[in-house]
């Protein structure tokens, strides 16, 4: 196979992006890509290693981030399976990226910057759900913040294409068929929306 390794090559067989694709990365907000992060309910939040990269889905009932000024997010960390894989990385390397999206929308928003973690009383109280309060939240520095080209979105027919998960294996199936076994599928699967429904916040 014939490897591309040299940065020149690369940009051969690309050329010159057009005046669009580099006018829209903002170091901020702008009122547009505010008011598209204060509608989105889910992005994916990537982050980096020493182990490698990770990339977790993230979302909520409102907006998945909160807006503390135009160059500050706010991603509250809840209830998950404890792995906390991303939250190790951003300890060790703050680098982060997060991918927006809206179901109906082809646009995506993209945010790259810098991330810290607390556990400050105050900020944690502001996302207080049902009594509970995220354990930690994300704080994203902004340093670059731009919309996505749709072409992904258009050709995959991700909104328009329906229910595509018929016949697809659950999670109890890829359980027990990686602990041979060891773990029932079948009942990992009957008892998980209850036990989701129950710590959800």
């Amino acid at each position: 196979m014939d490897w591309i390794t040299t940065l020149d090559d690369l940009h051969r067989r690309y050329g010159t992006p057009g005046e669009a694709a580099m006018v829209k990365v903002t170091p901020h907000l702008t009122p547009a890509y505010r008011a598209y992060l204060q509608r989105a309910r889910f992005c994916v939040l990537a982050t980096v290693g020493p182990e490698g990269t990770d990339c977790s889905p993230r979302g909520d009932e409102g907006p998945v981030v909160t807006i503390l000024d135009q160059q500050t997010l706010a991603l509250p960390d809840w209830h998950g399976n404890n792995r906390i894989d991303s939250l190790r990385n951003i300890v060790r390397d703050g680098r982060v990226s997060l991918m927006f999206l809206i179901p109906g929308s082809n646009t995506a928003i993209r945010v790259n910057g810098t991330a810290r973690l607390t556990a400050d009383g105050d900020l944690c109280a502001r996302f207080e759900r049902e009594g509970k309060q995220p354990r930690t939240v994300i704080v994203i520095a902004i340093a670059e913040v731009y919309s996505q080209c749709a072409r992904a979105l258009i050709r995959s027919a991700l909104w328009v294409g329906g229910d595509q998960s018929q016949g697809l294996p659950t999670v109890g199936d890829m359980l027990r068929e990686i602990t041979e076994g060891r773990i029932d599928g079948q009942a990992y699967d009957a008892e998980w929306p209850g036990r989701a429904a129950k710590t959800m916040w």
